[in-house]
């Protein structure tokens, strides 16, 4: 391995499952095997995560996979680029309601998104307020929210004003009656159900297409001056994916889940049986054995950006394509992959 540029890096996240490859390869010493000496830092928010990894305070972080585009079109406010060179999870979000707002709305298990889609745009047009919250405007929690409402109504859909709320606040907020639904990764939408205040309606799968949710971020600035130590840094969490994906005993990661306390709440594999074993399937799933990043996933998210935000100009096809391979650190995949070969 060559010289690394920068052996301690400062690591962001947000405490939702799809940060755990970050946390399996600090437990389990891979960061240390490639030389690096690694501090996890808990951010509370999306905003402030995207704000201390664009201005130099973290050296990389979990971030949303709609941050890059906003960032490369400086719709972010900052206009820092940033790049990814690993994808964290694929697509792994929920919408759920209360459970009161589920009961007036006749929510059956199994009704489709559309139908529930229908039933809530119903209740709206009736003249019922509704407040909904998702975890970030960029973000394919935002989106998801706004093409499941356009599976009944395009206008609903366009008009309705949406809440953001930081992931760990969501289960909290719609218990005390902030809000009426929200859309989020896990674990937060189980928790909802094993506390009985919600109700999962909805899969993002049966909304929007396969595109990456988290990724592993730097800024582009950054990239250029540590090429080795993101390698490193790659393949360090890669070799963490891979072996989630494979791992036996689960015992361990569920305990290093509730010590990180991103899972707050009881469930194990003989009470909560369902919800237990959902959860270790979502994380030995989450790139489905590919974590090498698609620009036509960053196509969509900047095609979304367009068709929800009016702010937003309209680029022409060939510049979205551009800007979307801006987004990706290419070939850092295929050199970590190599790395954990050896």
């Amino acid at each position: 391995m060559n010289p690394l540029e920068k052996t301690k890096i400062q690591l962001g996240y947000i405490p939702l499952l799809d940060c755990i490859a970050l946390l399996w390869a600090k437990e389990r010493g891979f960061f240390e095997e490639f030389g690096l000496d690694v501090t996890l830092v808990k951010e509370a928010s999306w905003a402030s995560l995207r704000d201390r990894l664009a201005f130099g305070v973290l050296d990389a972080a979990h971030c949303l996979s709609a941050m890059l585009p906003a960032a490369a079109i400086a719709d972010d406010q900052i206009g820092i680029p940033l790049k990814t060179p690993l994808v964290l999870s694929i697509n792994r979000a929920y919408i759920s309601l209360s459970q009161s707002l589920s009961h007036a709305l006749s929510i059956q298990a199994a009704d489709s998104a559309q139908i529930n889609a229908q039933k809530l745009v119903n209740h709206i047009q009736h003249g019922q307020p509704v407040a909904l919250a998702h975890v970030f405007k960029h973000s394919i929690h935002h989106y998801c929210l706004r093409e499941w409402l356009a599976l009944a109504h395009l206008q609903t859909a366009q008009q309705i004003a949406l809440k953001t709320l930081p992931p760990p606040y969501m289960v909290e907020a719609l218990s005390s009656g902030l809000i009426d639904g929200f859309c989020v990764g896990e674990p937060w939408n189980i928790q909802g159900e094993i506390e009985g205040v919600s109700q999962i309606v909805a899969s993002s799968r049966d909304i929007i297409p396969p595109i990456a949710d988290k990724v592993l971020a730097v800024t582009q600035e950054w990239a250029l001056k540590h090429p080795n130590t993101l390698i490193a840094l790659t393949a360090a969490v890669l070799k963490a994916q891979k072996e989630l994906e494979t791992l036996n005993d689960y015992a361990p990661v569920w305990k290093m889940l509730v010590e990180f306390n991103i899972i707050r709440f009881k469930c194990s594999p003989q009470v909560h049986v369902q919800k237990y074993y959902v959860i270790e399937s979502i994380i030995r799933n989450f790139v489905e054995n590919n974590a090498a990043p698609d620009p036509h996933h960053f196509i969509w998210l900047f095609e979304q950006m367009q068709k929800w935000d009016d702010s937003v100009n309209h680029f022409d096809q060939t510049s979205i394509e551009h800007l979307s391979q801006n987004c990706i650190e290419h070939d850092v995949y295929q050199n970590a992959l190599a790395q954990i070969a050896i």
